[in-house]
């Protein structure tokens, strides 16, 4: 996709999520060794077993889904369960930000998603950022993106791509319902 990055603080949510690629059908979890390469790619462990490699799947999908509609109370309800399997009680830094504890399971997967959960809660919640992690709206997309459009109403993670075939179906449709009534 075309759009520059998020900026270095949202990156680890961006780049978790966007490790599949669902309109072109690409999984960089799908495999071992296409894991292996964005886990070391990105500093996490490289050894993950199959399971821990469909719980990070799955924590992916929980977070896209939060990004698509943040106040679904489904996305909602399946984010607060990631948060509550992966970590326990927050603990205040000397910053003053909050840092997730490990929970009882702490895996490979359950550290890599901590770290994805805790940049999504840090920054991606509230302040500047808030708004502008997005998925795309297309829903054989999701790509996520950062949006950099000053009023944050970007639906596309690429206008020549995902716009262009949203724009083409509604032209389509308002062609066929014209012809329909013409003939």
């Amino acid at each position: 996709m075309r759009r520059n990055p998020a900026p270095p603080e949202l990156e680890p949510v961006e780049a978790f999520c966007n490790t599949a690629t669902l309109l072109h059908g690409e999984d960089e979890l799908a495999r071992p060794g296409t894991a292996g390469g964005w886990l070391r790619a990105y500093g996490y462990p490289e050894a993950v077993a199959p399971a821990e490699l469909a719980a990070l799947t799955r924590a992916r999908e929980t977070v896209r889904a939060f990004l698509v509609e943040r106040t679904s109370p489904e996305a909602l309800d399946a984010l607060n369960r990631l948060i509550r399997s992966v970590a326990g009680a927050p603990a205040v830094q000397p910053d003053g930000t909050l840092a997730l504890r490990p929970a009882d399971d702490d895996g490979p997967a359950a550290q890599i998603v901590r770290t994805v959960l805790e940049a999504l809660l840090r920054y991606g919640l509230t302040g500047r950022h808030a708004t502008r992690l997005k998925a795309c709206a297309a829903p054989e997309c999701r790509w996520v993106f950062y949006d950099r459009a000053p009023s944050s109403n970007g639906l596309w993670c690429d206008m020549d791509v995902c716009g262009a075939r949203h724009k083409m179906r509604a032209y389509r449709a308002r062609g066929g319902a014209a012809a329909r009534r013409d003939g």
